[in-house]
């Protein structure tokens, strides 16, 4: 398995590869000592210590758990924070196909959220 950068340009070459809109206009970013991938400027997934994890919300969360996911979490003053994050499911990892619906969730729920965010004044 590739390691560090090349474990993220990986997973980023394979959510790209799972079709339109991925193919187009996924990017990915280094952030926070991770990455962030995002299709046409949302953020839909990201990676921290070689692990990929997806968008998740309301609407979604649901499914991943029952997919046996797990949330993405780190410490913040001593305690864990989870994000709306969780890990791709393990039949998914390495196949297009099984990952395809995962990846169109985690970017309809980043849709969602990016929605609810307010516009930034000028």
């Amino acid at each position: 398995m590739p390691s560090g950068q090349e474990f993220a340009e990986h997973a980023c070459d394979l959510l790209a590869s799972v079709g339109a809109p991925f193919d187009l206009g996924t990017k990915l970013r280094r952030m926070f000592g991770g990455h962030g991938i995002f299709c046409d400027g949302v953020m839909f997934a990201l990676i921290a210590d070689e692990v990929l994890y997806l968008k998740v919300d309301d609407e979604t969360k649901a499914a991943f758990l029952d997919a046996g996911c797990e949330p993405f979490t780190y410490e913040k003053s001593g305690k864990p924070v989870a994000l709306s994050y969780l890990t791709v499911p393990d039949d998914a990892a390495e196949d297009i196909d099984a990952l395809r619906p995962w990846a169109h969730m985690a970017l309809a729920a980043a849709n969602r959220a990016q929605a609810k965010k307010k516009p930034r004044k000028s």
